[in-house]
């Protein structure tokens, strides 16, 4: 029995096209990202605030090879494919993609979206995207609660080192 998250699984394509028909139903977009190794609750409270934004959560997931590439071998934990299907299993994401680059650059001048929400480890003054959401007509919102949790510091717990 389905519960309907694996339509929330997409690729930029059809993703791409998602967003043209929400935004011709009048929603808003809001884009975010990250590698979103071991879900915790500052993942959890950082994607509802932005989706308290107001309009449809689109998450966009570090794939294994940009997830490495940011956080050191070792990393990530989970592969990309299963941590997209966890996020895509949350109320306030409404669809989830896997990119390969190190930022969502390209995502963003595909999607456009009209926010690009991120977690307050970030000012929107030095979020990598940030000219490119300005270029295209987006802006930045911080969100989420102050960085105290990472998964970097979870692993850092011995009960979580790998073995």
């Amino acid at each position: 029995m389905s519960t309907g998250w694996e339509q929330k699984l997409t690729g930029r394509t059809q993703l791409a096209a998602l967003v043209r028909q929400w935004r011709a139903a009048g929603e808003k977009i809001i884009l975010t990202n990250g590698c979103f190794d071991l879900l915790h609750v500052g993942h959890v409270r950082y994607l509802h605030a932005a989706k308290a934004l107001g309009g449809k959560l689109v998450v966009a997931v570090n794939s294994d090879s940009s997830s490495r590439a940011l956080k050191g071998e070792g990393r990530p934990r989970v592969p990309a494919l299963e941590r997209a299907e966890i996020l895509a299993g949350l109320q306030d994401v409404d669809a989830v993609t896997i990119f390969d680059e190190l930022d969502v650059r390209e995502l963003v001048q595909l999607l456009r979206p009209d926010i690009h929400a991120k977690g307050t480890d970030y000012t929107a003054e030095n979020v990598p995207e940030r000219d490119t959401v300005i270029a295209c007509g987006g802006r930045i919102e911080i969100v989420g609660d102050p960085k105290d949790h990472s998964t970097t510091e979870l692993l850092g717990h011995p009960e979580w080192r790998k073995s």
